[in-house]
């Protein structure tokens, strides 16, 4: 690939997404939302079957290393950033209890669900030769995620973050995305372990051996080092180097233990500790290369895995029950766990609508999921699309169950 395809490539790749991004969130959708549409547009589905000489020459096979690698990066430093964006809002200590029971709830029900329809979806949908219980756990997993990140700033947007249910939401989100990353990481090693038990045991064994290592050993110095190196949060060109250099390991390992580097960015992050000061000091930094410019290229990578196949013959079925149960398995676990706590009906349905905001982290779960060979094109397209969809309807159904009924507004006025 040569050098002036590269940057082609990346001129169309950002100019498009930036593009969709703007233009989704004129009509109050994250930016994030059009950037993965951008992604979409990009693939087979649309400019492959609009322009297919342009879209091979512009996107040949042999130049997908260099992008697939730009992206990579990308990902592990933005799952680098949400590990050290993962705490407990403030105020939340008051509501513990009821996060862990929204986040248990909205990932258990849609996560039960996902494995009633796996024995529907597997015999098309999961890749030659993969059994039945890797594919079902895996779609189980992908069905329960929910997007702290988008979900953040949708709250913010909306100037829900202080509020009762945005705080809630916030920290259940928080409970997903640990279960989540943790399941997601056995998933993967059962399905990579390819030695049985053995083999899954091996895998499990070396990452609670790393585990162990990152928040025993790695976390102390690091705390140690930025308590005498960045005494007010804000670290040197040095500290900065070797926080990546840290950062770069733990995804290597992770890598190398037949995982995926998320895993490893992701824990490093969580190792980090929680001060605003640093957290603010490392967004600055890393996100303008990492959202700005390298989560295009990924959006752009996962639009190229998509297939038009996915919506031939029984597709649309499978896409509409897939849609369903996630959906459905969302926002009545996420209520549930709500009113178990306490919390009214529109509340409680308010929860359930924000934790079915799912994003850029389903998008890298079915990434990890395509990568693992755990699911083909066909299902990463439709659970693509189902990302897109839930996420882009968190907005508007919060507006629906926000807006008074018409028998209240009418006792409203007669009580007047």
């Amino acid at each position: 690939m040569t050098l002036a395809l590269l940057l082609l490539q990346l001129t169309v790749i950002l100019v498009v997404a930036r593009g969709c991004g703007l233009l989704l969130r004129a009509f109050g959708q994250p930016m994030v939302i059009g950037e993965m549409t951008a992604g979409i547009l990009l693939g087979p589905i649309v400019f492959g079957a609009l322009f297919p000489a342009w879209h091979a020459q512009l996107f040949p096979p042999a130049s997908l290393q260099g992008l697939s690698s730009l992206a990579s990066l990308g990902i592990v430093l933005f799952m680098f950033v949400v590990g050290a964006e993962l705490r407990s809002p403030s105020g939340m200590a008051a509501q513990v209890k009821s996060a862990g029971w929204v986040g248990v709830c909205s990932m258990l029900l849609p996560m039960v669900l996902g494995l009633a329809i796996a024995p529907v979806l597997h015999p098309t949908l999961a890749p030659a030769g993969l059994p039945f219980w890797p594919f079902a756990l895996f779609l189980g997993v992908a069905l329960s995620i929910t997007a702290f990140p988008v979900l953040a700033r949708i709250l913010k947007d909306r100037h829900m973050t202080r509020t009762p249910v945005g705080q809630l939401a916030l920290g259940a989100a928080g409970v997903v995305d640990s279960l989540a990353w943790v399941l997601l990481a056995l998933v993967v090693a059962f399905a990579s372990s390819g030695a049985g038990l053995a083999g899954f045991m091996r895998i499990s064994l070396g990452l609670a051996v790393l585990v162990a290592v990152i928040f025993l050993v790695v976390k102390p110095l690091v705390a140690r080092m930025l308590r005498v190196h960045a005494p007010g949060g804000v670290p040197s060109p040095t500290v900065l180097a070797t926080l990546m250099i840290g950062l770069f390991a733990c995804a290597m390992v992770t890598e190398w233990l037949h995982l995926h580097a998320v895993f490893g960015a992701f824990l490093f992050g969580l190792s980090l500790p929680r001060d605003d000061r640093l957290l603010k000091h490392l967004v600055e930094r890393l996100e303008p290369l990492s959202i700005i410019v390298l989560m295009p290229i990924f959006f752009a990578l996962a639009g190229l895995g998509t297939t038009s196949g996915a919506f031939a013959h029984a597709g649309l079925g499978a896409m509409a029950l897939i849609l369903v149960v996630a959906s459905v398995g969302k926002i009545a676990g996420g209520a549930a766990g709500a009113r178990v706590s306490g919390y009214g009906w529109r509340d409680s349905l308010a929860t359930g609508a924000l934790m079915n905001s799912r994003g850029l982290m389903e998008l890298i779960v079915i990434k990890v999921g395509l990568d693992a060979g755990l699911i083909g094109p066909e299902l990463f397209t439709m659970l693509l699309v189902m990302a897109l969809v839930t996420t882009a309807s968190t907005g508007p159904l919060l507006s629906l169950i926000a807006r008074p009924s018409h028998d209240a507004t009418a006792d409203g006025a007669r009580r007047a």
